[in-house]
């Protein structure tokens, strides 16, 4: 059995450079998402078999899609500013959009193998995952909000592996889906 999830992975190194710059800048007691690590979570499909695997592969590669080009912006907090779970980052209305549509392809062919999203798509990459009670961290936010981290073109997305250890997940590629041009 493996962990597995579909995402969006981000290749361009001036986002992951404003990205690491924004992980030092924020000044809490949280642990920032190692930058190889940083994705969209199209779809979290969790415990499977390797022959599920290969059913879900075959799925994912009859998904018709556009490469398309995103701007990731502005940074935002799950639950809330007061209570902070995760620290996230956003990405332009029309990216957003299109990054929507694409988990909607990935849900509608995945779902006759009996897998359905376990909450709704709300493109996000996560930067930080706090575990302590930090307090208030509403300042820290307000500074970096209209932060705007780049363009990525979105060419590709994948099935990935997650193993858990006791120093954070590893990730690995399972399978790479291209987008048509």
């Amino acid at each position: 059995m493996m962990r597995t999830f579909v995402a969006i992975e981000i290749s361009n190194n001036d986002i992951l450079d404003s990205i690491k710059k924004i992980q030092n800048e924020i000044d809490i007691e949280a642990k920032p998402v190692n930058l190889e690590n940083l994705h969209f979570t199209l779809q979290f499909l969790g415990e499977i078999t390797d022959e599920i695997s290969k059913k879900v592969i075959d799925a994912l590669n009859t998904v018709e899609f556009s490469s398309f080009k995103i701007n990731l912006k502005g940074v935002g907090v799950f639950p809330k500013p007061k209570f902070p779970r995760v620290i996230w980052i956003g990405v332009d209305e029309n990216g957003g959009n299109m990054l929507i549509q694409l988990a909607k392809k990935v849900e509608k062919v995945l779902e006759p193998l009996g897998f359905s999203p376990d909450k709704p798509f709300k493109p996000h990459i996560t930067i930080f995952r706090i575990k302590k009670k930090v307090g208030d961290i509403t300042k820290e936010l307000d500074e970096q909000k209209m932060v705007d981290f780049g363009i990525q073109e979105i060419t590709s997305f994948k099935l990935k592996k997650s193993e858990l250890t006791s120093t954070g997940p590893i990730y690995s590629d399972l399978e790479e889906i291209k987008l048509r041009k």
